[in-house]
């Protein structure tokens, strides 16, 4: 996936990237209102899971929503996009091996998270990874709004203020039990107020310094 890296408050021309992480690796239930939204007891380490590469779809590409589910909810989430090979990372040093940050919609089927027990089928069909528009270098995640429309009304807006790990916290975690690969992306969690996506919906993420990322619903062949 081509994406444009650019430096915050930079007036310089944008490089354009190819996106190709050797995986991108999830953290539930990462939002103090969130846990509480979804009943479950904030974690004492953050919880990762596995989304595909394959789930990659470009800001402006279409979400296909399977049949027969309930809900397949949308999940606005900070990314960050790792920028050099890198293990054990200390927690001092973690903001060091970033190459910027982007936005995630971590779609999810909630019925197939409940019946697996685990989250890599209900998150990992095809078109189930929106990113984008473009990677920011230079932000301070620590407190970055966070957003998501649908049909141009919000349902979710919050901060990374409100995360029970930061994201030095994520990068040293999750550096400890894998390698992390220049491209791959540590989708942060989501806030409060995920909800369902309907085909024909419109939906968008979007983030504080990074901008929206945009995405149609349409049915599943």
């Amino acid at each position: 996936m081509k994406l444009s890296l650019v430096r915050a408050g930079s007036t310089a021309a944008p490089e354009e990237i190819d996106l190709i992480p050797s995986k991108i690796i999830g953290i539930g239930v990462n939002y103090r209102a969130h846990a509480v939204e979804m009943g479950k007891t904030p974690p004492s380490e953050p919880l990762m899971f596995l989304k595909p590469p394959s789930a990659m779809l470009p800001h402006g590409g279409v979400i296909r929503r399977p049949a027969g589910f309930p809900r397949v909810d949308h999940e606005a989430e900070l990314g960050v996009v790792i920028g050099q090979r890198c293990a054990r990372v200390s927690r001092d040093r973690a903001l060091d091996v970033v190459l910027g940050y982007t936005c995630v919609n971590d779609v999810s089927v909630r019925e197939l998270q409940q019946r697996d027990g685990q989250w890599a089928r209900a998150k990992g069909f095809d078109t189930f990874c929106p990113i984008g528009p473009r990677i920011v270098a230079g932000l301070d995640p620590s407190n970055l709004r966070v957003q998501a429309r649908v049909n141009g009304v919000t349902r979710q807006d919050s901060s990374t203020a409100d995360m029970i790990f930061d994201v030095p916290a994520l990068i040293e975690f999750c550096s400890t039990y894998m390698t992390l690969e220049r491209g791959d992306v540590i989708s942060t969690g989501t806030p409060a107020g995920v909800g369902d996506l309907a085909v024909g919906d419109v939906v968008e993420i979007e983030i504080e310094g990074i901008g929206v990322l945009r995405n149609e619903v349409a049915a599943r062949d």
